[in-house]
């Protein structure tokens, strides 16, 4: 489902000639490339808060809730870790973590495990006074501060199996290039290059935003713009 980076960098590229804008270096190109994908992976959040509050159809194709599902699947993740003794207590460091899903307590090397509780780092100390409520080995908490994951009660073993549900944040791309000797062009690497983790559909949306960070507006970026300018202009009349 990846896009291709350099199916998309000539895409830009001829469209910056055609308009007689110049040439986008690659350095410029990974910089401008990494933010445009990083707009249309958080656009596919607002548009679930979107989806959810309207009728859904449940048509093969037009199901835009399982459509929106298949986009953000693709930085789902479902990594086992194993616990270090920090502090005195059984930690785990996470990295990329965009929202945090469930974490699995694999306890005594269960297969299925039990979901561990989450709770605030302000409510540590009330929560383990209470004898209702302190952690016990059989059922633990876990805060969840500074990426790291920090196990209650101290007892649970060092080394023990966890498993951590949570959605990751896009890797940035990069058009990884070498440069010919005699003409200094640059010439496509792919084996330093890495390429969009966005679905394979939104590689139009991906061109007209790196487009227009490079100063070309297409028609729909146009119209939108207009639009834009045309709703302000009937707020601010109307508020007259």
């Amino acid at each position: 489902m990846a896009i291709n980076i350099n199916s998309v960098y000539k895409a830009v590229l001829v469209v910056l000639q055609q308009e007689k804008r110049g040439v986008l270096t690659p350095v410029e190109f990974n910089k401008i490339a990494a933010q445009a994908q990083q707009e249309i992976y958080t656009s596919y959040f607002d548009e679930l808060n979107l989806v959810l509050r309207m009728p859904q159809t449940s048509l093969a194709y037009a199901d835009r809730m399982a459509i929106l599902d298949e986009k953000i699947q693709i930085f789902k993740r479902n990594e086992p870790k194993t616990t270090a003794l920090v502090g005195g207590f059984p930690t785990t460091t996470l990295s990329n973590v965009n929202e945090l899903g469930s974490v699995i307590y694999l306890a005594g090397g269960a297969v299925a495990g039990r979901e561990v509780q989450r709770i605030q780092e302000q409510d540590v100390y009330t929560v383990n006074e209470s004898p209702l409520t302190k952690p016990t080995a059989f059922y633990p908490v876990y805060t969840y501060e500074a990426n790291v994951l920090t196990f209650y009660p101290a007892t649970l073993p060092v080394g023990a199996n966890i498993r951590v549900n949570f959605l990751a944040y896009p890797v940035d791309p990069i058009w990884g290039f070498d440069i010919q000797a005699n003409l200094g062009n640059y010439i496509y690497n792919a084996q330093n290059s890495t390429d969009f983790e966005i679905h394979q559909s939104d590689q139009p949306l991906l061109v007209d935003k790196i487009l227009g960070y490079a100063g070309v507006m297409t028609r729909d970026q146009l119209a939108l713009s207009l639009s834009v300018q045309k709703e302000q202009q009937i707020n601010a009349d109307n508020q007259k």
